[in-house]
């Protein structure tokens, strides 16, 4: 139990561990923590479009995906030019404990190779989340966002994937709750 209480507080760290790239952007802040949450709801979303994946799986590859980032920090692209990280030496060292290790390795394994569908779903969830990010940024005025949406939706790898992007980028940010142009908004009365 105690390795596994160890492990909780490692994940905890990835509330803490910042997502690098924004600070290129120049707005925009998020934890791993948080764009992991982020890519469990897209997953989620994705396989209900295609109910011949294994959820569960990729669910499990959207949790676990950026794990590692708690002991190596988030490597942006810009970083990725002049830094290498041992991903394989933080996943071993992470999981070499747990009762459960072999499967994260597994599941890490499987998304990182991004050869079964299930890995290409997850892929996309985690491109998808970047791409929401950026658009709601552009939305307020980034005008940087729609250069690095390019090639975010250049990264998709399912049709799935692409025909969400399409919606995403079609779809202003606020539409979700300010839809409703009613007296509500003035007065404070419902419908």
């Amino acid at each position: 139990m105690k390795e596994i209480a160890n492990f909780l507080f490692e994940v905890g760290m990835l509330n803490k561990t910042p997502r690098t790239g924004f600070q290129f952007l120049g707005s925009g802040k998020e934890s791993v923590a948080e764009h992991i949450l982020r890519t469990l709801f897209i997953g989620y979303s994705l396989c209900k479009l295609d109910p011949s994946v294994d959820e569960l799986k990729v669910l499990r590859m959207c949790l676990v995906h950026d794990l590692p980032e708690a002991r190596t920090g988030d490597m942006n692209y810009m970083y990725k030019k002049y830094v290498t990280v041992d991903e394989d030496k933080a996943v071993r060292e992470l999981t070499e404990t747990l009762p459960f290790g072999d499967e994260i390795k597994a599941v890490l394994a499987e998304f990182n190779e991004k050869k079964t569908r299930e890995s290409l779903l997850a892929h996309d969830a985690d491109q998808l989340g970047l791409i929401l990010l950026l658009k709601e940024y552009g939305d307020l005025g980034n005008k940087y966002s729609q250069e690095w949406l390019n090639y975010a939706v250049r990264r998709l790898c399912t049709d799935e994937g692409r025909k969400l992007a399409d919606s995403i980028l079609r779809t202003d940010w606020t539409q979700w709750w300010f839809r409703d142009k009613s007296d509500w908004w003035v007065n404070g009365n419902r419908k």
